[in-house]
């Protein structure tokens, strides 16, 4: 059997770089051009990894860089929450945006609507800007924040125009903040300056700029803002100054209201005319120059300003009837009330001429005859009070003496006596006997301690003669003396003893005078009264007289019979001084005066107004030698000359 030959193993090719020649050479070579285009590949694959390092390198320097700034801005939010929390925790109730609930003012007014006085602050009636005078948000805008529609709640040019006015001139001229800001002021911060106070006046500015328009941060602004004397908002201010309201001032007179916000004190007209006029004109240049006026209307309006003048008070001495007439508001109103116009029966011409009348006098005489105190009243035929003077000088003492105070009106009470007797059926021309008398032990004198025997009940009226008024009391009866007194309006206690014809009574002023208008209006009694209309701060009528009296209380036969004797009284009495001259018409009037002279009347009317005057001194000390018809009387003449003219 032949062997089989084996085939050697196939060998492995060597690698080029061992090969040595001969037949291998191409390979050799071949391996070398592979060899050169692997170490060009090599070359390359280097070159891509070094380009790749800097981008990976730069996404690492964004990665953090965005890493730690949001670190930053997480930390800055952090903060400023943190800031903002801290400002804000103790940031005021922001619910009552356009004035205190219940404000105490109360504003009392003459008959004509001009201001007596206001108690308390005044804050007028709520007047939405839209309904202003135009010119008055104008004039605001022109001297206050000319950029108020522009900016959002903080002005940037404001606050760099305002440092650099205040750079140039060495000290504070101006302030940067807008009327978003002073908002903020008024309605949420205390007026403290402070850091704390002046970031959370932006805070609450950006915040009042987002929650209401325009127009609605205007209106709280001009409704809230101070403006002097005790007036708060443009209405108060517009009424207070000028008598009208807010939706009525001329460009003038918004020029002045606006002059006021910079310093409401200084630049009052109340406190400084000329001042404010000069203010006044400062706002109407800024007007020309924002282009809200015209040149020619801003020289108008200056010329205006000039002769601008300040509504007119009834006087000094109106304070007695303002405190009058503020205890009888609760009555009304209740005492739960918010701000209120009160307008009252006061005529202030008239009242001028009764703090003239009085308080001239007793500076004259007073020292003199030692009349240390006076008052005065008038009332017209409805029982409206014209005017009221409660002493010489409300400043010192506020006790009104024609409305607190109660005296012995002595022979000025005659006239409900005399009315009781004649009652009872008397006449002016029957005849009483002027002799002495004694009555349970008590001997009443004349004044002159004289006795003139019979005498008509005209002459013992008219010359005041105490026997004769003893009798014609005894003849009506005290009880029918009381009730006379009663029906005529009289309700202080009467004594129930025939001393009653004496006037021995204590009596005040005005309870007095409203007996003897019940007789000047033919016996038609009509209750004294001095408020006419109530208002409330949104312009409601709270309150509105309605009626004037209580009736008829005396026959027209008694009435004519008490008209003769209170004209003899004045025509041929004890009451001549305080005659008229021709042409003002006949005075229907009485005297009276108590025991040893601690005072001393006259009441009396004409032509349709009734007018009473004590004097006296408060202690109850005696006058020198003052009777009802001497300085009563001519006081009294001299109010009447002056109050009819």
């Amino acid at each position: 059997m032949a062997s089989r030959r084996r085939s050697p193993p196939p060998r492995r090719p060597r690698k080029a770089a061992k090969t040595g020649g001969g037949k291998t050479k191409p390979a050799a070579t071949k391996s070398r051009s592979a060899g050169a285009k692997s170490k060009r590949g090599g070359t390359q694959r280097k070159s891509g990894g070094e380009a790749r390092k800097p981008a990976a390198r730069r996404r690492r320097l964004s990665w953090r860089i965005a890493k730690w700034s949001f670190v930053f801005v997480l930390w800055l939010a952090v903060l400023g929450a943190g800031f903002v929390g801290y400002y804000a925790h103790d940031l005021p109730d922001t619910d009552h945006l356009t004035g205190p609930e219940t404000p105490l003012a109360v504003t009392v007014l003459a008959a004509d609507g001009s201001e007596v006085a206001t108690v308390g602050e005044m804050w007028g009636e709520l007047v939405p800007a839209r309904e202003m005078a135009p010119v008055l948000p104008r004039a605001v805008l022109a001297i206050e924040d000319r950029r108020f529609y522009e900016h959002g709640g903080i002005d940037a040019f404001g606050v760099i125009r305002a440092a650099w006015q205040n750079a140039v001139e060495g000290r504070v001229v101006a302030g940067g903040s807008t009327i978003s800001q002073q908002v903020a002021k008024l309605v949420f911060l205390s007026p403290k300056r402070s850091v704390r106070r002046k970031i959370q006046e932006a805070m609450l500015a950006f915040w009042l700029e987002r929650e209401f328009s325009k127009e609605e941060i205007l209106t709280i602004y001009l409704n809230r803002a101070y403006f002097g004397a005790g007036a708060y908002g443009v209405d108060a201010a517009a009424r207070r100054y000028f008598g009208r309201s807010a939706r009525d001032v001329d460009a003038a007179q918004a020029a002045m209201i606006a002059g006021l916000l910079k310093a409401p004190s200084r630049y009052s007209p109340a406190n400084d005319l000329a001042l404010a006029r000069r203010r006044a004109g400062v706002v109407v240049d800024a007007m020309v120059d924002a282009g809200f006026l015209s040149d020619g209307e801003g020289a108008r309006t200056k010329a205006a300003v000039k002769s601008l003048s300040v509504a007119r008070r009834a006087g000094p001495s109106a304070g007695y009837f303002v405190d009058w007439i503020l205890e009888q508001v609760p009555g009304y109103v209740g005492r739960d009330h918010g701000a209120l116009r009160v307008r009252t029966t006061l005529e202030p011409a008239r009242q001028r001429a009764a703090q003239a009348a009085l308080t001239e006098t007793l500076a004259a005489v007073g020292s003199e005859r030692r009349i240390g105190q006076g008052a005065l009243v008038a009332l017209d035929e409805s029982g409206a009070v014209r005017a009221m003077v409660g002493g010489r000088d409300h400043a010192r003492s506020v006790f009104n003496r024609a409305t607190q105070a109660r005296r012995q009106p002595g022979s000025a009470f005659k006239s409900v006596v005399y009315l009781a007797g004649i009652e009872a059926g008397l006449g002016p021309d029957d005849v009483i006997e002027d002799a002495p008398i004694t009555i349970a032990g008590w001997s009443p004198r004349n004044y002159d301690g004289e006795y003139r025997g019979p005498v008509t009940v005209r002459q013992g009226f008219a010359r005041s003669i105490n026997t004769v008024a003893v009798r014609v009391g005894l003849r009506a009866g005290v009880k029918r003396m009381r009730d006379a007194a009663r029906r005529l309006g009289i309700e202080s206690e009467l004594p129930a003893d025939a001393s009653l014809a004496l006037g021995t009574g204590e009596v005040t002023l005005l309870e007095l005078t409203s007996a003897y208008v019940a007789l000047a209006n033919g016996g038609v009694r009509a209750l004294p009264h001095g408020i006419a209309e109530i208002r409330n701060r949104a312009g409601d009528v709270l309150y509105k007289r309605a009626g004037s009296g209580a009736g008829r209380v005396v026959d027209a036969a008694a009435v004519a019979a008490m008209r003769d004797l209170l004209a003899s009284a004045v025509a041929d009495g004890t009451g001549r001084a305080a005659a008229l001259p021709g042409g003002l018409g006949p005075v229907y009037g009485k005297t009276g005066t108590s025991q040893k002279t601690r005072d001393a009347w006259f009441i009396g009317w004409t032509r349709g107004l009734a007018a009473g005057v004590w004097l006296g001194n408060d202690d109850g000390s005696a006058m020198d030698e003052v009777t009802g018809g001497s300085y009563p009387a001519r006081i009294w003449r001299r109010f009447m000359v002056d109050a009819l003219s």
